[in-house]
C-alpha cells in the first residue's frame, strides 16, 4: 500500500511539474508574440536577428516587460546597424579595436553555439595581470555596456581565474557598472582554493580543460592553424548574414586579413 501511494504521489508531482512547464512555455510564447507585434514589420538582417529565442532573451533581461524589452531591442538594432558587429574580422590591434574584437568574439561564439543553446560560460585568465596593463576603466565600462545592453542573457557564468590581490581595487570600481543579475554570475577562482576550483570543475569537462586551469588537456597554440580557423568562421558569418565576405582579402573596413595574419605582439596595450 505504501509503495502504491508513493508511486501515485510521484506521478501526481510529475503531472503538476509538466503542467507548470507547459503553462510557462505558453506564457513565454504569448509574450514573444506580443513583443514581435509591438516591434512591427522587420526585414533583412533585423528580421534574421529577431528570432523567437532572441526576443525571449530580451524579455528575460527586462523581467518580461514588453515595453522595456521593445525599447532595449530597438536600441540594439540601431546599434547593430551602425556598429555592424557581423562585419568585424578577428585581426585587431588598437584599444578601440580591442572593443571591436570583443564584439567579434561574442558574434563568433554565438554563431558556434550548439542548436538550442543561448548562453555561454566565460573563463578569463588573469595570470600576469597588473594595474599597468589593465584595461582603462572607461574602456571596461564601455565593454560592459555593450555586453549587457546588446547581448542580454548570453552569459551563463563568468570565471575570473587567478586574479591578483591588486585586482580587487579595480573590481570595486568595475562592479558598479554591472547589473545585479550579471554580478551574481561572476565567480572568482583561486588555484590554491579547493572550493573555488571545484566550482569551476562543475561547469567544465576536466578532460577538455587545459592543465593551466586545473584540467587534464594539454594544448599547444598554433597561430597559422588558429588564423585559418578564424578565416573559416569569418566566411561562415558572411554566409549566415547573407553577404559576400569582401574582407577575406583585406578589403573593407580595415579589420580583415589574409589567410594567415601576423601573430600579434601583445593583445592589450598598456593603459595610458
Amino acid at each position: 500500500m505504501f509503495r502504491r501511494w508513493t508511486n501515485s504521489h510521484r506521478e501526481q508531482e510529475n503531472d503538476e511539474s509538466q503542467l507548470e512547464s507547459k503553462v510557462r512555455r505558453c506564457l513565454s510564447t504569448w509574450k514573444v508574440n506580443e513583443l514581435r507585434a509591438a516591434l512591427g514589420p522587420l526585414s533583412g538582417q533585423d528580421l534574421k536577428y529577431c528570432s523567437d529565442a532572441c526576443l525571449k532573451r530580451y524579455l528575460e533581461a527586462r523581467s518580461w516587460n514588453v515595453d522595456k524589452s521593445k525599447k532595449m531591442l530597438e536600441e540594439t538594432l540601431k546599434w547593430r546597424s551602425t556598429y555592424k558587429p557581423h562585419e568585424i574580422r578577428w585581426n585587431t590591434t588598437g584599444m578601440d579595436n580591442q572593443i571591436r574584437h570583443l564584439v567579434y568574439l561574442m558574434e563568433n561564439a554565438i554563431l558556434n553555439l550548439p542548436e538550442g543553446q543561448e548562453q555561454m560560460v566565460w573563463l578569463i585568465d588573469f595570470t600576469g595581470w597588473t594595474l599597468s596593463t589593465s584595461v582603462p576603466v572607461k574602456c571596461a565600462r564601455e565593454s560592459i555596456n555593450i555586453l549587457q545592453n546588446h547581448y542580454p542573457e548570453r552569459l551563463g557564468a563568468s570565471f575570473l581565474y587567478n586574479p591578483p590581490r591588486i585586482f580587487e581595487a579595480f573590481w570595486k570600481i568595475v562592479k558598479y557598472f554591472l547589473d545585479p543579475k550579471t554580478f551574481q554570475k561572476v565567480k572568482f577562482v583561486y588555484p590554491m582554493n579547493k572550493d573555488s576550483v571545484e566550482i569551476m570543475r562543475s561547469y567544465f569537462d576536466v578532460d577538455n580543460l587545459p592543465t593551466e586551469f586545473g584540467g587534464k588537456a594539454t594544448l599547444k597554440y598554433d597561430h597559422e592553424e588558429f588564423s585559418r580557423l578564424m578565416v573559416e568562421d569569418d566566411e561562415k558569418t558572411a554566409a549566415f548574414w547573407g553577404f559576400s565576405d569582401k574582407h577575406k582579402h583585406g578589403v573593407g573596413n580595415g579589420y580583415g586579413g589574409a589567410e594567415v595574419v601576423p601573430e600579434p605582439a601583445a593583445l592589450v596595450p598598456p593603459a595610458s
